[in-house]
């Protein structure tokens, strides 16, 4: 069941997060790794961003998250981890079609340049990997994230949507 997160969710929120992010250790720059990958104030902080995350309850227990967040004319997805013993169960692609259908205009979503599973997820559901120089900008416009990671990032593009 896709429900929305609360407040009580959070320590569960961080949890999926830091538990999926392994599989980005020794992917991405040793530069831009950090334990936990998502730290109490980091998750704090996007929620104050205006992330509001979504969650794939399995029997009450959450087991699989996704941000998404209103950035001037876009939409961002964010944060999107399932933990690794519920992976490759459709999970993921769920929460996407949930958050895509609350959604219109523009989406977009960055993920590392290293991580090709990611990459592939969102082209399977229709995002197309943006050229170089138009990343740059997007990246800049709607992420706030390091110059390095902006340099070791890539951006997606979902197909223009309309709300229902």
């Amino acid at each position: 069941m896709i429900r929305p997160c609360t407040d009580a969710d959070l320590p569960t929120i961080r949890a999926i997060i830091n538990e999926a992010a392994h599989a980005y250790y020794n992917v991405i720059p040793p530069d831009c790794w950090h334990e936990p990958y998502m730290s109490e104030d980091e998750l704090a902080s996007e929620i104050a961003a205006g992330v509001d995350f979504w969650g794939w309850d399995d029997a009450r227990a959450l087991v699989g998250v996704m941000g998404i967040q209103k950035v001037h004319d876009a939409t961002l997805i964010r944060h999107a981890y399932v933990r690794p013993a519920y992976q490759h169960r459709g999970i993921g692609a769920a929460l996407l079609k949930a958050l895509l259908g609350q959604t219109s205009g523009h989406v977009l979503v960055g993920t590392w340049a290293a991580a090709e599973w990611a990459i592939r997820f969102y082209r399977r559901h229709g995002f197309r990997l943006v050229p170089i120089q138009q990343k740059n900008q997007l990246l800049k416009q709607y992420w706030k994230i390091s110059p390095r990671q902006q340099e070791t990032s890539v951006v997606l593009a979902g197909r223009l949507r309309t709300k229902n």
